[in-house]
């Protein structure tokens, strides 16, 4: 059994659900948990919110992108919280950062560098890590930031 099945029987077991605002992984990380027999039981709700606005519509609140940037655990937290209760999901996800480019749109927040969110509802509490993203290819580097999140997922379990 992979990582990724073992969440998702965890999870199971748990009676938990995860939910997801996903930015630069793109959807990675639902696309993994969805790849498992059994995650519609566990997965309530995923959104790709590449754009600020998006991130706004879906209840990040515009003065924490406009104070820290779209780029900080201050947005990574508002979106692992809005989606939790969005969808009202045990655990919800943030993901924002960089991966190998410049966001002109964006100019503020380090390269490469992701911030990624957990929150867990019924304890009103924030798990983050930050991770500093070095692969050659957006696939490797996302593929590093999925794994870094199910990994903390398994430990917050």
């Amino acid at each position: 059994m992979n990582l990724v099945e073992l969440l998702v029987e965890n999870l199971t077991h748990l009676n938990k659900t995860i939910s997801v605002m996903e930015s630069c992984t793109g959807g990675g990380f639902a696309n993994s948990i969805t790849n498992v027999p059994g995650a519609s039981e566990v997965f309530n709700f995923s959104a790709v919110t590449y754009s600020n606005e998006f991130k706004i519509k879906m209840g990040v609140d515009k003065n924490i992108i406009d104070k820290y940037s779209v780029y900080s655990m201050e947005t990574a937290n508002e979106m692992s919280k809005n989606i939790s209760l969005f969808a009202d999901a045990d655990y919800g996800i943030g993901i924002t950062g960089k991966l190998n480019r410049v966001d002109k749109n964006n100019l503020y927040g380090e390269d490469n560098k992701v911030y990624i969110s957990i929150y867990d509802k019924d304890h009103n509490k924030f798990y983050n890590h930050t991770i500093i993203v070095d692969k050659t290819t957006r696939q490797e580097n996302k593929k590093s930031i999925i794994n870094l999140i199910i990994t903390r997922l398994l430990e917050i379990l």
